[in-house]
């Protein structure tokens, strides 16, 4: 009960400080090279969980250790407790929001009837790539949580799943996409070349500001899932 109190207690004071941008050079969260702190809706003591600039497919997050760890051994127990217990808690927050409005309910506060939607009621894909030889294009580990809505993002009958396929090319460039939007801000620095500048005409990386209000919306669906 106490480490609830305390996750909860961490996650309220980050929802205070993200939409205000007051915060200190302290608070601010780092992707890699790339700060990330307004994409940011959920810190723990050792995590966190941000908004995709380029999402596959509606509700695809990542969850990252706090230090930028650039591969899954160098976590200590701690951390790897705290970063997959984040992922299961992340994907309870999900499932609450993009279920729901698969069954029809628009998003709307379940009737006290029903309980909320849960993991059960669709799937996910958890994915997480250890290297850059895997597909990492930022060196820091992150976890890919992608919500399967049914009837609307679940897999195709088969024997493939193309969410795989993306996530190894262009499509699943999150690196890519961080670059390209950074390099364009004045006053940031550019990265050290590792990530090439992408031209993809099919999929656009998504506005600060796009970002922002759907943290903002986890942040929200978090708040009412966890009061007690």
């Amino acid at each position: 009960m106490f480490q609830r109190k305390r996750l909860l207690s961490v996650a309220s004071r980050v929802h205070l400080l993200i939409p205000g941008r007051t915060m200190s050079s302290l608070d601010r969260i780092h992707f890699g090279p790339y700060e990330v702190t307004e994409q940011v809706f959920l810190r723990t003591p050792h995590s966190f969980a941000l908004v995709n600039i380029k999402p596959l497919l509606p509700g695809h997050v990542l969850v990252c250790p706090i230090k930028p760890h650039k591969r899954l051994t160098d976590l200590s127990l701690p951390e790897v407790t705290d970063l997959f217990s984040t992922t299961q808690r992340v994907q309870r927050m999900l499932a609450r929001h993009y279920f729901r409005s698969s069954q029809g309910r628009n998003g709307a506060p379940s009737e006290s009837s029903q309980p909320p939607p849960s993991p059960d009621d669709g799937s996910f894909n958890i994915a997480l790539q250890d290297g850059a030889r895997a597909g990492q294009t930022v060196p820091h580990v992150h976890v890919h949580i992608l919500p399967r809505i049914p009837g609307a993002t679940d897999k195709d009958p088969g024997p493939t799943d193309e969410i795989y396929e993306q996530m190894a090319h262009e499509d699943g460039n999150v690196g890519g996409a961080l670059w390209d939007r950074d390099v364009s801000m004045k006053g940031r620095p550019k990265p050290g070349g590792q990530f090439p500048r992408i031209e993809d005409s099919s999929r656009q990386a998504r506005s600060l500001e796009d970002m922002v209000a759907e943290a903002d919306i986890y942040r929200a669906v978090l708040r009412d899932m966890e009061e007690p």
